[in-house]
């Protein structure tokens, strides 16, 4: 194994891990939460849609087969617990024998609950995309000190003392970007759906 081999396989993720401090860690603590959220949100949400989107499917399907306003209504109370559009339907039927003023109001008052459902977790995975870039940021910036402090101490300035510890220390900002892309594609994906 050639100097060079042997220098990289002692530096690297682990390594940055083994040899951080306290803030160091934290910060990939802070950062490997906000990825765990982001994710439990994203695969909750779209679990949630697919479901949602099949009540929906069958919710209209039978509304189409009803021909009588009193079955459309009874359709509608039956699917009303886990069909956002039969609650919007139902509130559209209930509406329906009052003045268009009221039952634009009905509607918009339910669209606006429903659209409330659908926001949730949105928020952060809005807050987690615009922050863990900055936190990983800040994890490198906290890494390229106290390897600058370590050459100061050493007085060692070679590259090959110089590169690896800054390496590790740019590892951070790629936490960063890894927590915040998926949140960021998610949020922008569901935001879309709503």
């Amino acid at each position: 194994m050639t100097p060079d081999q042997a220098s990289a396989t002692t530096l690297g993720f682990l390594h940055f891990l083994g040899h951080t401090d306290a803030v160091g860690l934290g910060l990939f603590g802070v950062l490997l939460c906000m990825s765990v959220l982001s994710w439990t949100v994203i695969v909750g949400r779209l679990r949630r849609g697919m479901t949602m989107r099949r009540r929906n499917q069958r919710f209209l399907r039978e509304l189409a087969a009803a021909s009588e306003r009193d079955e459309r209504t009874r359709l509608a109370e039956a699917h009303a617990r886990h069909a956002p559009l039969a609650r919007i339907a139902l509130a559209g039927l209930a509406a329906s024998d009052a003045r268009t003023a009221q039952l634009t109001g009905a509607l918009q008052h339910r669209l606006d609950d429903e659209v409330e459902g659908l926001e949730s977790g949105q928020t952060a995975l809005a807050s987690i995309a615009s922050s863990a870039p900055f936190i990983g940021l800040f994890g490198t910036v906290w890494g390229i000190y106290h390897a600058l402090l370590k050459i100061a101490a050493t007085g060692q300035t070679s590259l090959d003392q110089v590169a690896g510890p800054i390496g590790e220390a740019l590892i951070m900002t790629a936490c960063g970007l890894a927590v915040a892309i998926p949140a960021g594609l998610a949020y922008n994906a569901f935001q879309r759906q709503i």
